[in-house]
């Protein structure tokens, strides 16, 4: 029976958004969200439209600016946005472009070959999102000025100068009424605008930052080659120039650089457009087929494996690679559930054919580096086998089976991984008081050892024979590496509670090195979290208060009259100091504790950050903490 309802559905209730109010209304669904993330999209956006510009030859200098406000400004040097009236709108082409969604040179009209942006909404989606947006557009031997609004027009189209140059210049300041934050990170800008110099070799980009006075140019004529030494530069490559191959077919251009290290990670970064294609696609798969047949072929033919042996994986030979391909297609089509996988069926040929013939080439005209690349990929598949073998020991087949859980794990009474978490606890007095202090029904505790192997630095096999390491292997339920399942984990929140000093700080970058290499999906899926214990506790009476930085100690303090004599301030050193009661209330209950969420915002800067911290190479992690030692706040000596 239909619910008796005084709400009626009809004709009334069908809203209709026109202009740009549909962008404001859901902003989530043209720039992701309207986070950070979303905040720094709207620069990509206009910085796409600029490279467009440099793609199709019209451009070479772009600049970025950001100002005291936050508000950014985006100036080229290429033709100049159309002054024009456009024929069916009968408005300036510059208003179309700010205020039309899918209003561009972008969908067949003949302005570009090759576009970087995925749907061609970018100007108009920044000026929608915008409090104010300035457009100056040289061209025609004028210099031209529109102001928007909010995406609406608050002045027209209008001659403000002259000028013998082209170029366009957009300045806006996003509405603080539609992103949670509106301050830039210059780090996060900086990464994606050098990473466009990169892709596009002899392009200039301008980062100037007034609020800090600081900036850089990027500029590489080296292009993807010089982009894969700068993710090599913190590692020791095998080969001092990397493998360059460029080739052209069927309207689509190809680059790929490889470089070999002596580490045991691979770092393929796959881009069609200059988006990058996190999810991979059909150049990536065919970088991938090219790479292991040609080597094997290689082997096989100069007797470094032997004509009836098995082939190497193409895990093996990818072990220690560091590689970038770029692609640029007339028209990419483009999936997944980020629309950043590439699925043009065509590309995967194409790049195994370019790819096998211009590597296989190299290999014979530099058997020196053929022989050491091999001779590691042997030693890889050594180790790939006996990490198989270790890997069955640790392997849980289903969570229903009668598998042995580690002996030291009190796990939690429900089934349901949604519910479940798991503390990663330092030490065994602290474990011995979270197993105490704890909701039995779905937190379970596993505590840790000291500090768990450094895994940057070893293979595999090395790894799954550390005993801690085995025992979360067992306790998560999800396998590791290449065959790690997030579906089949046992806790949906995985967190790590060390104490609040440099060694609680070293356990966890051990961890989160760990996960990041062999579990990434836990991080990239938001199940793994920082407990934060409290650094203070402060007693008055029989009240007691919890501080969980120097900060709050004084608004407490402050609030309660601290000062006299009979305020006692306790500063922890470690968990171990809190009976479970203390810990419950603090820490782990979740109606009281803080848990940082970690997550990887760019793979690429992860890996940089992992590799620096835990890698072989002393300098750079030195360098690192000098830069970084002033911002740290808290420093147990």
């Amino acid at each position: 029976m239909p619910k008796d309802n005084k709400e009626t559905y009809d004709e009334n209730q069908i809203q209709v958004l026109e202009g740009l109010e549909a962008v404001r209304k859901r902003p989530g669904m043209y720039i992701g969200s309207t986070s950070s993330r979303g905040l720094h999209h709207l620069v990509y956006e206009i910085v796409d439209n600029s490279i467009d510009e440099a793609l199709a030859g019209y451009c070479n200098e772009i600049n970025v600016t950001i100002h005291q406000d936050n508000s950014i400004t985006v100036s080229d040097n290429g033709r100049g946005m159309p002054v024009g009236m456009h024929p069916k709108m009968k408005k300036p082409a510059v208003e179309v472009i700010m205020t039309i969604l899918h209003a561009g040179g972008k969908f067949g009209g003949g302005g570009y070959k090759v576009s970087g942006g995925l749907h061609g909404v970018g100007a108009s989606v920044v000026n929608a999102l915008s409090e104010i947006c300035e457009v100056e557009v040289k061209r025609e031997g004028h210099v031209w000025k529109q102001v928007f609004e909010k995406g609406k027009v608050v002045t027209g189209l209008k001659i403000i100068g002259d000028s013998n140059e082209t170029g366009t210049k957009i300045h806006f300041r996003p509405d603080a009424e539609i992103f949670d934050e509106t301050k830039y990170d210059y780090e996060v800008l900086a990464s994606r605008l050098r990473e466009l110099a990169f892709l596009n070799k002899g392009i200039k980009i301008n980062l100037k930052d007034e609020r800090d006075d600081k900036g850089e140019l990027f500029h590489y004529e080296g292009g993807i080659k010089s982009f894969v030494k700068y993710l090599n530069r913190n590692k020791q490559p095998i080969q001092k120039e990397p493998i360059y191959l460029e080739g052209e077919r069927e309207n689509c251009s190809l680059e790929i650089a490889i470089q070999y290290n002596d580490g045991y990670t691979e770092n393929i970064f796959s881009f069609a457009n200059n988006i990058d294609t996190v999810e991979g696609g059909t150049h990536l798969a065919g970088f991938k087929s090219a790479l292991t047949r040609v080597f094997n072929d290689y082997a096989k033919k100069f007797g470094i494996i032997k004509e009836n042996d098995k082939n190497l994986s193409g895990e093996d030979i990818r072990e220690g690679l560091t590689a970038v391909i770029s692609i640029k297609l007339t028209d990419p089509q483009f999936e997944g559930q980020t629309k950043t996988k590439l699925g043009n069926s065509e590309v995967r040929g194409i790049v195994d054919s370019i790819m096998g013939e211009s590597v296989s080439n190299y290999l014979q005209e530099n058997p020196q580096i053929a022989k050491i690349i091999l001779d590691k990929s042997l030693m890889a598949s050594r180790a790939r086998e006996a990490a198989r073998k270790a890997r069955e020991i640790t392997r849980r087949k289903s969570v229903l089976e009668n598998t042995s859980l580690p002996g030291k794990l009190a796990d939690c009474a429900s089934k349901h991984p949604s519910e479940c978490e798991i503390y990663l606890v330092e030490g065994d007095s602290a474990g011995g008081s979270a197993k105490q202090g704890r909701d039995r029904k779905f937190q379970a505790i596993l505590p840790l050892r000291g500090k768990i192997m450094n895994v940057e630095k070893q293979r595999l096999d090395k790894v799954l024979g550390y005993e801690e390491i085995r025992a979360m292997i067992t306790a998560f339920g999800g396998g590791i590496g290449k065959d790690f399942d997030v579906e089949k984990i046992r806790y949906h929140k995985i967190i790590m509670m060390t104490d609040a000093d440099v060694d609680g700080a070293h356990i966890r970058t051990l961890l989160l090195t760990f996960f990041y290499r062999y579990m990434r999906e836990l991080v990239e899926q938001g199940h793994v979290y920082i407990a934060q214990p409290p650094l203070y506790k402060i007693s008055k009476g029989k009240k007691e208060y919890y501080a969980y930085s120097d900060k709050e100690l004084e608004v407490i303090l402050e609030d309660i009259g601290g000062k006299d004599n009979s305020v006692g301030i306790q500063r922890y050193k470690g968990l171990g100091e809190m009976n479970p009661s203390q810990l419950w209330e603090t820490t782990m209950n979740p109606e009281n504790r803080t848990l940082l969420q970690v997550n990887v915002e760019d793979a690429m800067i992860a890996d940089e950050i992992f590799t620096i911290l835990m890698g072989e190479k002393v300098e750079p992690r030195k360098a690192f903490i000098i830069e970084n030692s002033k911002k740290v706040v808290n420093l147990d000596i």
